[in-house]
């Protein structure tokens, strides 16, 4: 690669280096898996720098890597076993407890959801793609992806519907 593809390379990855690792943990929940996810989907990047770059949305075409390596990652025998010890990682924000607890809450219930529904559900509606640029993305068609996405949210609303109404009965 010569210094100015090196330099773009540099550019584009800085600037989106945030929102790749945000997406990577929607996707994961795990902060140290997201920073995984994100380091193997830029080293692949650099090594096809000069066939990616050219192409009309290189941003979807990087989240596509992402979510693909998210994918393989919960492939891998090794990524099913469970730590009954972990702690979260929590940051010390000065969010409203409310606010961080619904976070948290939403964060549950996403990663309830199968792997493939839940890529959908967050490249729609966190990444903000397109019907089309998801389906792209995860290589289905256009109806996969309205469909999963549906069933997504109903899973979702389900979840929350079932959870509170749980909670409820404990109070």
């Amino acid at each position: 690669m010569n210094r100015a593809d090196e330099d773009e390379y540099r550019q584009f990855v800085t600037a989106r280096l945030e929102s790749l690792r945000i997406t990577a943990y929607l996707l994961c929940r795990d902060w140290h898996t997201a920073d995984d996810l994100v380091s193997i989907t830029i080293g692949k990047l650099y090594r096809h720098w000069r066939r990616v770059r050219p192409m009309e949305n290189v941003d979807a075409y990087v989240r596509g890597m992402l979510t693909n390596a998210w994918l393989d990652e919960r492939r891998r025998p090794w990524r099913r076993e469970r730590s009954t010890d972990d702690v979260p990682d929590r940051a010390d924000v000065a969010f409203p407890e409310t606010a961080l607890a619904d976070r948290e809450h939403l964060l549950d219930l996403l990663a309830q959801l199968p792997p493939r529904r839940r890529a959908v559900v967050v490249l729609r509606f966190w990444c903000d793609f397109s019907v089309e640029e998801t389906a792209r993305t995860l290589g289905v068609s256009t109806g996969t992806v309205k469909s999963q996405a549906a069933r997504g949210l109903e899973s979702l609303r389900l979840l929350a519907t079932l959870d509170s109404a749980v909670k409820g009965e404990g109070a």
